[in-house]
């Protein structure tokens, strides 16, 4: 017993010199290479004990199989792409590093990593190049599409070299499309933003949005109006359409305060929503108090500015879970193409609503 608890001793400190590789796991668990590499590439060949033995040195030993090694005879790389945009200047939100945190904490637990690239189409003149080179390379197994608004054509890109991927965001100019999806409703956001200020009695309720050609914007416009509509509330001269941006919001909610006197505000971005409260500070009002103002997007701003901002939220944690759900059934043998996913926001309430008026 001394002696074999000797020999565990000195095997551990020359493991510790380096790391334990496949040939030190079957010496400590008294088995071939073979069976240790069918332990990690293919464990249902391996009767219960055995297999419990291996993994028990592999634990021991905190041994981890070789990455390239294994790539190069599975021909995977366990790696998913996902193109990322420039973070655009003097806008207060950051939604999309909710979506792709959490993108990257579920594919972990999945066994997969995600690998960031960027396509900048002002430099490169092409916004596919990025998905070219990687395809070119096989340096990934699938692609996570995000922007399927754009218009940039990747989804049908990627179609048509069979390059496995997920959107994020459905195929707005295909209805058609088979590949896997998982979207959000926007609209049904907006609406729900603008029935919580119905409900408190406000019948003027003005729409900051965005420009007529933003896929996005329109979804969300739409929900202002069906709410208005519904509750039979007029909406001429009450809707403006703008870029993304502070100053935009600002300067639509002052030329709307001074000609449509609306009660509340309905934005279509917590960063417009944020002009709109400038605008209001400027004025001696209070949003909340004197007017009522709602974002979208539940960014960390809307979080933290006085007196907190409403915002509708969207569900990216859940969103990256069903995309890498979607994902996991591609990569599968046979592939497998489950249902696309619609989830539906939900309204963080803050301040910013102000009391009911009615």
């Amino acid at each position: 017993m001394l002696e074999r608890s000797r020999l565990d001793a000195s095997r551990r400190a020359r493991f510790a010199v380096s790391a334990p590789t496949l040939a030190d796991v079957a010496e400590l668990a008294g088995v071939s290479r073979q069976t240790v590499s069918n332990a990690v590439n293919n464990p249902d060949l391996l009767r219960a004990d055995t297999l419990a033995r291996v993994q028990q040195a592999i634990d021991q030993l905190g041994y981890k199989p070789n990455r390239a090694a294994r790539n190069l005879r599975t021909r995977s790389s366990h790696l998913i792409g996902l193109r990322i945009s420039p973070v655009q200047e003097g806008t207060a939100s950051a939604v999309m590093d909710r979506f792709v945190h959490s993108l990257v904490e579920t594919s972990g637990e999945a066994g997969y990593h995600v690998l960031l690239f960027t396509s900048d189409a002002q430099v490169t003149g092409d916004p596919l190049a990025g998905y070219d080179e990687l395809l070119r390379s096989t340096a990934v197994d699938a692609f996570i599409v995000t922007d399927t608004y754009l218009g940039e054509g990747q989804a049908s890109w990627l179609r048509e070299r069979r390059a496995p991927f997920v959107a994020f965001g459905r195929p707005w100019d295909d209805a058609n499309a088979r590949h896997p999806w998982v979207d959000i409703d926007c609209a049904a956001g907006a609406e729900l933003a603008t029935r919580h200020l119905i409900d408190k009695g406000h019948t003027r309720i003005a729409w900051i949005g965005w420009k007529k050609d933003s896929v996005l914007g329109e979804e969300r416009r739409s929900g202002w109006l069906s709410a208005m509509h519904g509750a039979g509330l007029p909406t001429t001269g009450l809707a403006s359409r703008v870029e993304d941006a502070v100053g935009s919001g600002r300067s639509a909610a002052q030329v709307m305060l001074d000609e449509a006197t609306p009660t509340a505000f309905v934005c279509a971005s917590d960063t417009l929503a944020i002009g709109v409260m400038h605008a209001l500070a400027e004025r001696g009002l209070q949003a909340g108090d004197d007017i009522a103002v709602v974002g979208f997007d539940d960014s960390q701003v809307a979080q933290t500015v006085w007196p907190g901002l409403t915002s509708v939220r969207q569900p990216l944690e859940q969103a990256a879970i069903e995309v890498v759900k979607a994902l996991e059934g591609l990569l599968s043998t046979p592939p497998q193409v489950g249902p696309s996913v619609m989830l539906t926001p939900t309204l963080e309430i803050r301040g910013t609503s102000g009391p009911d008026r009615s």
